[in-house]
């Protein structure tokens, strides 16, 4: 259903009768200007619009993230996609960026000053189930769609935290719980509805405008604001899953005999390995408490008996803290990986990988283990598969470096009352982690960049970073593209707002992607 949700005009600044007419953000004073100017726009979109110092103004910018925040001039909590158009072409006549959240997830550039789009009003989800598709608005998070889809035996690719926002993962790619077995999420989007600079509405499809769709899809933060997405769901209702958790003996025998078994395992089978130090602290439960586990993360769309088969060597590496494997709904595919549904505070990145070596691995648990100055949550996700493959035959999309072999994604929670505290030993935790797989890493996944960007200018470190995301020749393509649809650099809050790749300059092998 569409989002209900009404503004109280009573506590923003929607009408203009309520309050002193406000005054206009600009680029040099963003509270100061035309304060006329900005009474008309706020009369002319339906959803609240707030400055800063109003009621509502910071639970609006804030997110899923706890240690970063956007820090705009005003905010726009759009309610469809003309209050979306309304809010770029005031942004876009009075030369100020704009910025978009929904859940608030991957923030890895935030914003200081500008525009806010808040899109989590605009969170209709749409199940067709005889096209086998869903059309959802820019904030649907994935638990929607998989509660629409399930009584028709349908799945999307979602990702393994059911509260993140569809678009914003597809956008990047979308690497989720089979991924191995159907490839990205961004392989099976039909259409995307957006937003442009020039304050246009358009509906991209392969067909109406097969590069800007190509774009979109892998790259497509920073082309413009999607308001709405349709893709393909998938005829899985059931799978065999859960968690193989060891104890701090059998750490390492379990992250060698992993990677020995990815070697071995069909497409239908998706996995990931997480090695989790846990503090001795209060706040966990006592099963967790000062424990250094591993945990191996299994999603096959096989049946039972021979999911039983595949997963027995694993088993074998000895006593296990607990066996989850099951056959499940798919309405519970979020079990398998357990993530934290609470907002909190985390700086984290990655590398993707066209191998792994065993002596790198255990530097990485070395690196990140009981020892280490902040706790550091690490996995290894097996890729492959159909994730190598485009989306379908003649499509080009952006999707980066699809021949990797592995992701190794690091997270640090940070303490969200003082995330500046243990910042820079958790940003330095993971470049000497980082630094451990160098020599395979290829790049960077988009969608597991979680930094807290300043307003959009980059260290030298940063923007190689951020550049590792795509292949250098998809980079400049991008670049381009962007440079087309976007000469004012209105979206210039993701590394798509970056400039191309210096010839030769070499893949980044550390460091998040905003400060």
């Amino acid at each position: 259903m569409e989002s209900n949700h009404h503004h109280d005009r009573t506590t923003s600044h929607h009408s203009a009768g309520d309050h002193p007419a406000p005054e206009i953000p600009t680029p040099d004073n963003p509270t100061s200007g035309d304060p006329e100017a900005l009474a008309a726009f706020v009369r002319r979109v339906r959803g609240p619009v707030f400055l800063p110092g109003d009621d509502g103004f910071d639970a609006e910018r804030s997110g899923f993230q706890l240690a970063y925040r956007h820090r705009p001039a005003v905010i726009v909590g759009a309610e469809g996609a003309d209050d979306v158009a309304a809010a770029v072409d005031f942004a876009a006549g009075r030369g100020l960026p704009v910025a978009v959240q929904a859940t608030g997830h991957g923030l890895s550039v935030a914003t200081d000053g500008g525009l806010l789009i808040s899109t989590r009003r605009m969170a209709a989800v749409r199940v067709d189930p005889v096209a086998g598709t869903a059309r959802v608005g820019a904030g649907a998070v994935w638990e929607q769609v998989i509660e629409a889809a399930a009584p028709y035996g349908l799945a999307p690719l979602n990702g393994s935290a059911p509260g993140v926002g569809v678009v914003g993962y597809t956008l990047g790619g979308g690497v989720g719980v089979l991924a191995r077995t159907f490839g990205f999420a961004a392989d099976r989007v039909r259409a995307v509805e957006l937003v442009m600079a020039d304050a246009r509405r358009r509906r991209v499809t392969a067909d109406s405008d097969p590069e800007l769709f190509g774009a979109l899809l892998g790259g497509g933060h920073g082309f413009g604001v999607v308001t709405a997405m349709e893709f393909g769901l998938l005829p899985v209702a059931r799978l065999y899953g859960g968690r193989l958790v060891f104890g701090a003996d059998r750490v390492e025998d379990a992250l060698a005999a992993y990677v020995r078994w990815t070697e071995t395992v069909p497409d239908e089978l998706t996995s990931s390995v997480a090695l989790i130090a846990y503090p001795d602290i209060p706040q966990l439960p006592a099963a967790l408490r000062g424990r250094h586990l591993a945990q191996i993360r299994i999603a096959y769309t096989g049946s039972v008996a021979e999911g039983e088969r595949l997963v027995a060597p694993l088993r074998a590496v000895g006593p296990r803290v607990s066996d989850e494997l099951r056959e499940m709904p798919y309405a519970e595919s979020h079990t398998i990986h357990q993530d934290p549904s609470d907002p909190h505070a985390y700086l984290g990145d990655n590398a993707l990988l066209s191998g792994v070596d065993a002596a790198a691995l255990r530097r990485v648990a070395a690196l990140t283990g009981p020892a280490a100055p902040v706790m550091c949550v690490v996995q290894l996700n097996h890729l492959g598969g159909a994730l190598t493959a485009a989306g379908g035959a003649g499509r080009r999309d952006a999707v980066g470096h699809r021949d990797a072999r592995f992701a190794l994604r690091l997270l640090s929670p940070l303490d969200a009352a003082d995330p500046a505290a243990d910042q820079e030993t958790a940003r330095a935790l993971h470049a000497e982690a980082l630094a451990a797989v160098a020599p395979w890493t290829v790049g960077r996944s988009v969608n597991f960049l979680f930094g807290g960007g300043g307003s959009g200018d980059w260290t030298d470190a940063e923007a190689a970073v951020a550049r590792g995301v795509h292949e250098a020749d998809a980079h400049r393509r991008l670049t381009a593209l962007r440079a087309a649809h976007d000469p004012a650099g209105l979206f210039r809050f993701h590394p798509s707002a970056l400039p191309g790749p210096r010839a030769g300059e070499p893949v980044a092998a550390a460091g998040p992607a905003g400060r």
